[in-house]
C-alpha cells in the first residue's frame, strides 16, 4: 500500500481511503472542520434521561429499559392453549359431523324403505288416481265415526260413575250393547243404508265359494254391520263370524250347511261408498269374478233389510273372563 492512501477502520470493514488532507503551514492548524466522532452521530444509543431526584420515602421508578422488556413466556404460554381450544373445536365439529351424517343415512334409509313397500303393494299400485282418492275419503270417513264412538263411550263411561243415574245408565248401556251383540250374532233383525251385490254366472262357469268368501271379506273390511246371502231359490242365510262357504253340486253353494242356487245376492247394512269402493278396486271381487266371465252388479239402498237369523251358538269351552 503506496504512502499516500490509508485505512480507515471505524466500522469495522475496510474503506478504501481518499486523498491526504494537506497540511498548512507549521503551527496553523488544518481550515477543513475535523471529521465527528462516529459514537456521536450513533442513532442507536438514546440519550440517557436525566435522573429524577427521589424524594424520601418514595420508592426509586422503574429504569426505562425495564418499562421497554416484554415477558414473552406468558405469550408463549398462551399460543399452545389457542391451539388446544382449536383441537378441541376442530373434535367437536367433527363430532357433530359426523352424527348428522348418521341421522341423514337414518333418514335417506327410511324413504327408501316407504318407497319401496309403497311400490311392493301390487293393489295400491295397480289403482287408478281416483280410487286412492276415495279409499283416503273412506278412511277419513271411518276414523270420524271411530272417534265418534270413542266419545259415546266416554259419555256412557262418565254417566255410569255419576252416582244417582249410574243405575239407570247402566241399564241403558246394557241394554244397547245386548241389541249390538245381537245383531253381529245373527239373532236380531237389522236395517239400515247398504248395498245389494248381485252374482251372476258366465261363460258355462259357476261363481265359486271362493269368490263369494273374497266379496264378504271385502265387506267386512270395509265396515259392513250385518249380512245375509239369498239364492235364486229366496233361500236366505244370515252371514256371521262363523259362516262357511262350500262348493256345491251342479254349480250351486252350500253356505253354513245349507244349499243355495244361483244367482246369488248379498244384502249388507254398511257405508255404501266405502263398500262399494272396496268392491271395485283393481284385482278386487268385481275385476276377479269378470274374469272368470260372470258379473258382479252392485246397486244402493238407501234401506237395506237383513231379516234372516242363526241360531244362537252354544258356547261348550269359552268362558268370560271374571
Amino acid at each position: 500500500m503506496s504512502s499516500d492512501e490509508h485505512t480507515e477502520t471505524g466500522t469495522g470493514w475496510p474503506q478504501p481511503a481518499g486523498p491526504r488532507r494537506p497540511s498548512g503551514p507549521a503551527g496553523e492548524p488544518d481550515p477543513r472542520p475535523e471529521a465527528p466522532d462516529p459514537d456521536e452521530l450513533s442513532p442507536l444509543v438514546p440519550e440517557a434521561a436525566p435522573e429524577r431526584e427521589v424524594a424520601p420515602g418514595e420508592e426509586p421508578a422503574a429504569s426505562g429499559g425495564d418499562e421497554l422488556t416484554v415477558d414473552l413466556s406468558a405469550a408463549g404460554a398462551a399460543e399452545p392453549a389457542g391451539g388446544d381450544r382449536a383441537a378441541g373445536a376442530g373434535r367437536r365439529m367433527s363430532s357433530a359431523t359426523l352424527m348428522i351424517a348418521v341421522l341423514l343415512a337414518l333418514l335417506g334409509f327410511t324413504l327408501v324403505e316407504q318407497l319401496r313397500t309403497t311400490s311392493a303393494d301390487p293393489t295400491t299400485s295397480a289403482a287408478r288416481q281416483e280410487d286412492l282418492v276415495r279409499i283416503l275419503y273412506d278412511l277419513n270417513a271411518r276414523e270420524v265415526r271411530l272417534r265418534q264412538d270413542i266419545a259415546t263411550l266416554e259419555e256412557s263411561q262418565r254417566q255410569l260413575r255419576s252416582g244417582e243415574q249410574g243405575r239407570q245408565a247402566a241399564l241403558a248401556e246394557a241394554g244397547r250393547r245386548a241389541d249390538e251383540l245381537g245383531i253381529l250374532a245373527g239373532t236380531l233383525p237389522a236395517t239400515g243404508p247398504g248395498l245389494s251385490v248381485r252374482f251372476q254366472a258366465g261363460g258355462g262357469k259357476p261363481i265359486s265359494a271362493s269368490r263369494v268368501l273374497d266379496a264378504v271379506q271385502e265387506l267386512r273390511g270395509a265396515g259392513a254391520e250385518a249380512m245375509q246371502i239369498s239364492g235364486g231359490d229366496r233361500a236366505t242365510v244370515r252371514i256371521i263370524a262363523s259362516t262357511f262357504f262350500l262348493d256345491g253340486e251342479n254349480g250351486s253353494l252350500v253356505v253354513d250347511g245349507r244349499r243355495l242356487t244361483g244367482p246369488y245376492t248379498i244384502t249388507v247394512i254398511g257405508d255404501p261408498a266405502t263398500m262399494r269402493t272396496a268392491l271395485n278396486i283393481p284385482g278386487g271381487v268385481v275385476a276377479t269374478v269378470a274374469g272368470d266371465g260372470g258379473t258382479v252388479i252392485v246397486e244402493d239402498r238407501e234401506v237395506a233389510e237383513v231379516s234372516a237369523l242363526h241360531a244362537p251358538i252354544k258356547l261348550e269351552h269359552a268362558r268370560p273372563v271374571s
